[in-house]
């Protein structure tokens, strides 16, 4: 590994950072000259007197406290680009729309089988309307003669 002691500290890195935000702040402000000027190190030389300090991941970071921001500027509300007619009559179309793909009726279930359930049930009705006494009195009919048949 590498020497603890020419690794700065984790605050003197934040302040380092701290200080140069600071300056490019300043700078910004007074004008948009296009000198250059020499970017201060961020790594600064660690001083003598204190011991080295190597971070482990078990110590907490300090939390700077951060400045409050500042206010967003009010912005007005946007023009809609359709008249509230317009969009009206569109929303009551495409709510149509949905409630017959989601769920057409209130005690359907809305998945594809119920839909194709609720679309065959009117049909089917109407075929066993049509065939199903026949049916029964054909099944009858066999069943009769089967015990007649057998009970001789």
């Amino acid at each position: 590994m590498g020497d603890a002691s020419a690794e700065p500290s984790m605050e003197d890195i934040l302040s380092s950072i701290k200080r140069i935000i600071a300056e490019e702040g300043e700078s910004a402000q007074r004008s948009r000259r296009a000198s250059i000027r020499p970017v201060p190190s961020i790594v600064p030389d660690p001083p003598a007197d204190e011991p080295d300090e190597v971070l482990e991941l078990s110590h907490p970071m300090p939390i700077a406290p951060e400045p409050s921001p500042a206010p967003a500027p009010v912005k007005a509300a946007p023009e809609t680009i359709v008249s509230p007619e317009t969009a009206d009559a569109t929303r009551g179309a495409l709510d149509a729309l949905s409630r017959l793909l989601v769920k057409p009726e209130p005690d359907s279930d809305g998945t594809l089988e119920g839909l194709v359930r609720e679309m065959l049930r009117p049909m089917l009705r109407e075929w066993l309307d049509a065939n199903l006494p026949a049916i029964v009195e054909t099944i009858v009919a066999r069943e009769i003669a089967k015990i007649t048949s057998t009970g001789r």
